[in-house]
């Protein structure tokens, strides 16, 4: 039996990181999608083969479509198939409304919720085609609830949370599932930057009273691509230790 296949954007490091070595792990070929940190994504690359798979890095920028279209060819031409459609890659432009750009705006949107569309169309053809496939789309909890100084951070995941639901409903009949997860502060490099006096704020918030991990991300997303996710789609699972109820 031939391995399954996982597409994941922008992998080099943070969530996608984790995520690209826990499908590793339980034995999935991997493809590393990086926009720009070709270094990390190889050394991902090289972990992924240390459990045995195959695995490739794959430079691209989510929010052009020609070069999500090339990956993915690239991809089905490698291994054949692709099973699972993990939707990674985001950005964030901080700032005050009424100090925030346009471009900012556009470019937020641009690369978390345009790129999450281009990437989800180039798989639905071959995967509806197999008649059987996973999209886990990455979405935020502050998608759900808002923030200070991140509206469009705000509005790309709470459109990348209604652009799930939708799909889910379109391809549900080829069986194949799309599910959002909510991540809310994950200890990446994006948090390790923050002062204490934000971290503690930041905590305050959280019932669990500390900072989630990004295999405890990945771990969630393997599941949606297992057997035992079956029949859900259309969901979107938070894993935030509690802070959005």
């Amino acid at each position: 039996m031939s391995r399954l296949t996982v597409l994941v954007t922008g992998a080099a490091s943070g969530i996608g990181k984790a995520c690209a070595l826990t499908f590793a792990q339980a034995g999935y070929n991997v493809v590393v999608n990086y926009g720009h940190s070709q270094q990390a994504a190889l050394e991902t690359v090289e972990l992924c083969k240390s459990y045995g798979v195959e695995s490739e890095a794959v430079q691209a920028d989510v929010s052009k479509k020609e070069e999500v279209d090339a990956m993915v060819d690239l991809t089905l031409k490698t291994f054949g198939s692709i099973d699972v459609l993990i939707n990674n890659s985001g950005i964030t432009k901080d700032n005050l409304l009424l100090r925030m750009s346009s471009e900012d705006f556009a470019d937020v949107l641009d690369v978390n919720l345009l790129g999450t569309f281009n990437c989800i169309k180039a798989v639905v053809k071959p995967m509806m085609k197999a008649r059987k496939g996973r999209i886990i789309n990455m979405s935020s909890v502050i998608g759900v609830i808002g923030n200070i100084g991140q509206a469009n951070y705000a509005a790309s995941k709470g459109g990348v949370i209604a652009l799930t639901k939708s799909v889910a409903r379109e391809l549900a009949s080829r069986n194949v599932t799309c599910n959002a997860i909510a991540p809310g502060f994950i200890q990446t490099k994006m948090t390790d930057v923050l002062s204490d006096e934000v971290k503690s704020g930041i905590l305050a918030q959280v019932p669990m009273a500390r900072l989630g991990q990004p295999e405890d991300v990945a771990k969630v997303a393997l599941f949606l691509a297992s057997e035992s996710a079956n029949y859900i789609t259309g969901q979107v699972i938070h894993v935030d230790g509690g802070m959005v109820m």
